[in-house]
């Protein structure tokens, strides 16, 4: 028993990082990880940078998918960086990992979220305009007029309006949303715009339809499309099917006949119930 517990707490051990990799300095835990690839390392270069990938999360922070979907996404953005990270290069880590995790969450909004699909010239220029926001913020201490972007990517003021435009409206609102928004005592658009489909009544009929027909002969349910789908006359049915438009007709009323006997067999099993 002895013998097991000491397994299992190597196995626990190798598993967990230790007190050598809590302490140790992050520069070392990189050049161990370059060096080995020891997943001890890995984990607890990962806890060290969650912090930073949820702030990068907390930028889309308001949008319509969960905060926990998008930390989700981030940490799988900071997992790839750690992976593809060469300490060598003199770098930091978090100027590394920064375009990954974003880029983790952009394509997750451009594959999952967005309702509305735009033009790929469109949402390239979309991710031009967002990462000159950014840049364009940090030097001005400000947000950046459309003019100071336009300058920068070296676009009309027109294109940077287009891609703000199709920003903001990359997700439709639900009808079924109050105007003032979820608080609001106001009645939502559903109730208000929109015609009363005339059509819906025929709904029940067509299922009761739908249900007799595999009562019918083959020949039945053909004369019946062609008469009722394809708008055909009798006679137009007579010549397609070899026979005489009185036989045609003969076939037509036998078929509305079972239907009708089928449908009120229909009813009365439910009436019963």
């Amino acid at each position: 028993m002895a013998a097991k517990r000491t397994t299992d707490e190597t196995d626990s051990a190798a598993r967990s990082p230790g007190s050598n990799e809590h302490l140790a300095g992050e520069h070392d835990l990189w050049e161990r990880f370059a060096r080995d690839h020891d997943p001890v390392i890995r984990e607890e270069l990962v806890r060290r940078n969650m912090a930073f990938a949820k702030r990068l999360a907390l930028r889309y922070r308001g949008a319509s998918e969960s905060f926990d979907d998008l930390l989700q996404v981030a940490n799988l953005g900071l997992l790839n960086a750690v992976d593809r990270f060469d300490p060598d290069r003199g770098i930091p880590f978090t100027a590394f990992a920064s375009p990954t995790i974003l880029g983790e969450l952009k394509r997750h909004f451009r594959d999952r979220v967005w309702t509305v699909r735009v033009p790929r010239g469109l949402h390239d220029r979309m991710a031009e305009v967002d990462k000159a926001i950014t840049e364009l913020t940090k030097q001005l201490q400000r947000s950046p007029s459309v003019g100071e972007i336009a300058e920068r990517l070296g676009l009309e003021e027109t294109d940077v309006l287009e891609v703000l435009e199709a920003n903001h409206n990359r997700r439709p609102l639900s009808l079924d949303r109050p105007p003032g928004g979820e608080d609001s005592d106001e009645a939502p658009p559903s109730e208000w715009i929109g015609d009363e489909d005339e059509r819906f009544e025929l709904v029940e009929g067509r299922i009761a339809l739908d249900a007799a027909l595999p009562y019918l002969e083959e020949r039945e349910r053909i004369v019946l499309r062609l008469r009722f789908v394809e708008d055909m006359t009798q006679s137009q049915i007579a010549e397609q099917i070899g026979h005489s438009q009185m036989h045609v007709s003969r076939i037509l009323r036998r078929a509305l006949s079972r239907i009708r006997e089928r449908i009120e067999e229909e009813r009365g099993l439910e009436g019963s119930d």
